[in-house]
């Protein structure tokens, strides 16, 4: 195929569908968006993997039309707890606490199953006239040719479009063939991630221990059931994971506790390292960067995904804008204004989850005390509560219409 097409874009996750689907609702049937991803049209790997989504993104698949899909099988989270204390301490104090709707009857999250929300969304794509391009195709690379770009698909086939998008991930291919350095470090952490079931209901509460290796995470699912995000550094990470099933358990019930009662391992188990990356530029000619091909944050806040999903309804908008008054979406003036909305609110937000990380993953005296005192504060301030509850719904700073 070689075919004329306003948006091409390369990665079919939640933020480069989210976008897809945002730009068709919007802009109607004159608008051509083809998504480009290997595992579409596949059936879908057995994934146990959920994630956080912060009203603000539940906010933008309300407006894409697919959250009605999922909601009975999402969690509302409604209260969290965080704890400061080391693995062995046998009562772990709950410094601060939130709970509350960021609106009068909406949770400030939900936990949803990955495989779930993009199943929605690859359905809502491809009923609204979304070209989904898979079965092993992926942009191998592209070429600005003009007033426009080509996609050189890994089967041989181009696309020809006026913009591509990467959301092709961490290691994104366009972002390297465009030659968009990305500055960070790595954390010498890995977070090891799994599912679990245990005897007594979480009721909606999550939970965030800050251990001295890193924060070990439990939230919650439908049913007796919970995701685990645990930092570890990446050599215990490796030992621990590569551990038997029983030793595997042992580790684990040391650090989950036992307010749920009796647990068992009901998912896979895995280890990522863990590192901040953030691109010199969101942006090329006739190129732009969303989601982890722009940017990768520690998880101690939960926000890589919903950064993402905030860089998709970003771009929307200004895509959106420029397209209605007739406008080339792929000139340089569009993609500035993306790129200066989005770029200081991700280096914030790294920034953010970077100074967490290291106040929080030591084990020194007197930066628990300092920290312990700090979330002895925001525990007796309620507007300052109130502050970091918007701030983790992803409802503060200048909000993208389709998250309002």
């Amino acid at each position: 195929m070689n075919s004329r097409l306003d948006l091409v874009i390369a990665g079919g996750g939640f933020a480069g569908l989210g976008l897809a689907i945002a730009l068709k609702a919007e802009l109607g049937a004159d608008f051509e968006v083809a998504v480009v991803d290997p595992v579409l049209g596949r059936a879908p790997p057995h994934d146990a993997r959920a994630s956080a989504i912060a009203a603000g993104a539940r906010r933008f698949f309300e407006r894409l039309g697919v959250w009605d899909s999922v909601r009975a099988e999402s969690q509302p989270i409604l209260d969290m707890v965080v704890t400061d204390s080391r693995v062995d301490d046998p009562i772990r104090p709950t410094f601060l606490t939130f709970g509350g709707d960021v609106e009068p009857g909406e949770p400030f999250g939900h936990m949803v199953e990955n495989r779930l929300l993009l199943d929605a969304l690859a359905t809502r794509a491809a009923a609204l006239g979304v070209r989904l391009v898979g079965s092993g195709a992926s942009v191998a690379r592209y070429a600005v040719e003009g007033g426009g770009v080509t996609a050189f698909l890994s089967t041989g086939e181009t696309l020809a479009a006026r913009l591509i998008a990467a959301a092709d991930g961490g290691r994104s291919r366009l972002r390297e063939q465009a030659g968009i350095a990305m500055y960070g470090w790595d954390y010498g952490q890995s977070g090891i991630v799994t599912t679990v079931a245990h005897e007594r209901d979480h009721e909606g509460r999550a939970e965030e221990h800050f251990l001295p290796a890193g924060p070990f995470a439990i939230l919650p699912l439908t049913g007796r059931r919970s995701s685990l995000v645990w930092t570890e550094r990446t050599a215990e990470a490796e030992r621990i994971v590569a551990l038997d099933d029983a030793g595997f358990h042992a580790e684990l019930e040391r650090r989950f506790g036992l307010r749920l009662g009796e647990i068992s391992v009901i998912g896979a188990r895995a280890a990522f390292p863990l590192a901040m990356r953030i691109a010199r530029s969101f942006v090329a000619d006739r190129l732009v960067l969303v989601g982890d091909a722009a940017h990768i944050v520690h998880p101690i806040a939960g926000q890589g995904l919903n950064l993402g999903i905030r860089d998709a309804a970003a771009l929307a908008e200004c895509i959106i804008d420029a397209a209605t008054l007739g406008l080339d979406i792929g000139a340089p003036d569009v993609l500035a204004r993306y790129q200066r909305w989005r770029r200081f609110d991700t280096v914030s937000m790294g920034l953010v989850t970077d100074g967490l990380n290291r106040l929080f993953s030591n084990d020194l005296d007197p930066l628990r005390l300092v920290r312990d005192v700090g979330l002895g504060l925001v525990e007796r301030l309620p507007m300052a509560k109130r502050f970091f509850i918007k701030e983790a719904a992803g409802l503060s700073g200048s909000v993208p219409r389709l998250m309002q």
